[in-house]
């Protein structure tokens, strides 16, 4: 069985490493690290990796129909042991360079947009909206993808057609929405309410879009529980919110305005993050972690 060295590593973002198998295969890690507030934090949250991973198997297969995916295998020899339960052997893509947003509520930097212009990504919405409003239908409000440390920037539609071409942009936001609606369909019936996404699409060798990445992970989306909903109010999340909370805490002692570097998290953040990673996934597919 190879060894992860065995392999070279061709990418690091701040919770995926990407390692190359062969002319066609990729081996796509999910650490246990997490990010918040764009710094890598000191401390991992345990499981983390295996929770995204295994996420992203279940939703691969359930959204099939809709999109081919670059899934290959989640058990597979060429696996290394020391990353398997949180790796996958994926097919190499020809990666799309934008973000691809679907919201069917409005929070986030969605929100901040529309408080200051009317609109996200330059779609008109309704006048009265607020933090967490379930929107008419879900929207596609693309996104430019930034380098580490650095934020994606909201586009518009427009502008993705003028990079992209019309054809690649209609065919994304197509596919975006078509995905979002199905996730949303099923994280209902779970009783989770699925909020937003942020899906990552690639070509293949023979020029299809093909759907890369993680899919539909706490990560990626954010789930909230459908029990208590109210608009008006931010809602609690199935993700890093206790990270979140925690950091911007006066515990915590640190200043998200200034260039210091957060401070490890204490081990009741780290239990309770982890248990709503978990709590994500069992809730969402129906299945044991």
């Amino acid at each position: 069985m190879p060894a992860l060295t065995d392999y070279a590593q061709i990418a690091a973002g701040k919770v995926r490493e990407l390692y190359r198998v062969d002319d066609e295969l990729l081996l796509l890690v999910a650490s246990d690290r997490i990010s918040a507030f764009d710094w890598v934090l000191p401390t991992a949250i345990p499981d983390k990796g295996a929770v995204l991973t295994a996420m992203s198997v279940f939703w691969f297969e359930a959204l099939g129909d809709i999109v081919p995916n670059h899934l290959v295998a989640d058990d597979d020899p060429r696996i290394p042991a020391e990353v398997r339960g949180r790796a996958l052997l994926v097919r190499s893509l020809d990666m799309i360079q934008f973000e691809c947003v679907a919201r069917g509520y409005l929070t986030g930097s969605g929100l901040v947009d529309y408080k200051r212009t009317g609109a996200v990504c330059g779609v008109e919405l309704p006048a009265g909206l607020v933090e967490a409003s379930r929107l008419a239908e879900p929207i596609f409000t693309p996104a430019t993808k930034a380098p580490i440390g650095q934020h994606d920037e909201n586009i518009s539609y427009e502008e993705m057609v003028a990079d992209a071409g019309e054809e690649t942009a209609a065919e994304l936001r197509d596919l975006t929405i078509k995905v979002y609606s199905r996730g949303a369909e099923i994280a209902e019936k779970a009783g989770v309410i699925l909020a937003d996404t942020k899906l990552e699409f690639g070509r293949d060798a023979s020029g299809r879009i093909v759907l890369g990445d993680e899919v539909l992970t706490p990560d990626s989306s954010r789930y909230w529980p459908a029990e208590g909903y109210v608009a008006g109010k931010v809602q609690p999340s199935y993700d890093k919110q206790y990270v979140r909370d925690w950091l911007t805490s006066p515990e915590s002692g640190w200043d998200r305005k200034s260039d210091t570097p957060p401070p490890p998290l204490p081990d009741e953040v780290v239990a309770a993050t982890r248990a709503k990673y978990v709590e994500a996934y069992e809730r969402v597919t129906g299945k044991r972690f």
